[in-house]
């Protein structure tokens, strides 16, 4: 991983046990690992067996942990598990921001390009939408039309570069989510960065969802995006049907798989292998990018991945 934002803190193991024994004494003891991830907006570490810390890279994702305290303590009777928030940590040591101890939760991040419980997943994103508390607006809950200039600037960016892309085919996807009709029913909950490092698998089961600082209320549109980011052609169409996603809400949730992609990629091809292999699987299976040679697909994140927005 390479520096992604020039305001970027820097952070490390011996930043990390400081600010514990200084704040959690009682945990002081507990070895402090980092974990490999595609996270873009907080560093992550492992604390003993049981907690993670994590610590916002910039001033702009300090107030993020704040919002998903909110949020997770509204939600109720989700069918995975999510993050209990342990304790919280003031600036201190040199570092500027709040930042937070979560419980740890076991299993794998799912891979893209491979096998993943497609109705598992659809399952989770009913139970959310369903979900009567109130909540803030979902990141992504708005309609596409405010991310058109920002989505077609990457595009015609990303057709400089010499990454393999097709800028005719990814203006097409984006004028038929754009021309798609809106949502016009009340705002369901939606989590709107479901990337396939925020999705815990165990035994081949969705077993927990990381990173809810994007939730909130919203068309649920964005909670499609792991049909391309995650699924392959073989599980798309089984999710889209146990989701119940009619043509214009799979549009739209199309648009914005593509918007994610053409924004991530430029943005982070040199310094996120993570984040730029998902958005070239992507852009592939929205048929914007020839397929690779090769049948391997590649390799997602080992570790929670907060957010995915420069």
């Amino acid at each position: 991983m390479g520096r992604m934002h020039t305001d970027e803190h820097a952070i490390d193991t011996a930043l990390v046990r400081r600010l514990v024994r200084g704040r959690f004494p009682e945990w002081a003891d507990l070895p402090v690992t980092p974990l490999a991830s595609g996270g873009t907006v907080n560093a992550v570490y492992r604390l003993g067996d049981s907690l993670t810390v994590r610590l916002p890279l910039t001033g702009g994702g300090a107030g993020d942990l704040a919002k998903e305290a909110r949020v997770l303590a509204a939600l109720d009777g989700l069918p995975v598990a999510v993050p209990a928030v342990v304790g919280v940590g003031e600036p201190a040591e040199g570092y500027p921001w709040p930042w937070a101890v979560h419980g740890w939760l076991d299993g794998e991040p799912a891979r893209e390009g491979r096998d993943a419980p497609a109705r598992e997943l659809a399952e989770f994103v009913r139970a959310l939408r369903a979900q009567r508390a109130d909540g803030p607006p979902a990141y992504r809950g708005k309609p596409l039309g405010p991310v058109d200039r920002a989505t077609r600037r990457a595009i015609d960016e990303l057709s400089r570069t010499d990454e393999p892309f097709d800028a005719a085919a990814a203006l097409a996807v984006w004028a038929e989510a754009l021309d798609a009709p809106q949502w016009t029913g009340p705002p369901r909950w939606v989590h709107s960065d479901l990337m396939p490092s925020n999705l815990l698998l165990r035994d081949g089961r969705l077993t927990g969802v990381l990173d809810w600082a994007t939730a909130g209320l919203g068309d649920p549109a964005c909670d499609l995006i792991p049909a391309w980011n995650l699924l392959t052609e073989n599980t798309r169409g089984v999710f889209r049907d146990a989701v119940e996603a009619d043509e214009a809400t799979w549009a739209r949730g199309r648009g914005w798989a593509l918007s994610m992609a053409v924004i991530q990629l430029p943005y982070y091809r040199h310094t996120n292998p993570v984040i730029s292999a998902n958005a070239r699987y992507v852009l592939t299976e929205l048929g914007c990018r020839p397929a690779p040679r090769s049948a391997t697909a590649p390799r997602a994140s080992s570790g929670p991945a907060p957010n995915t927005n420069p």
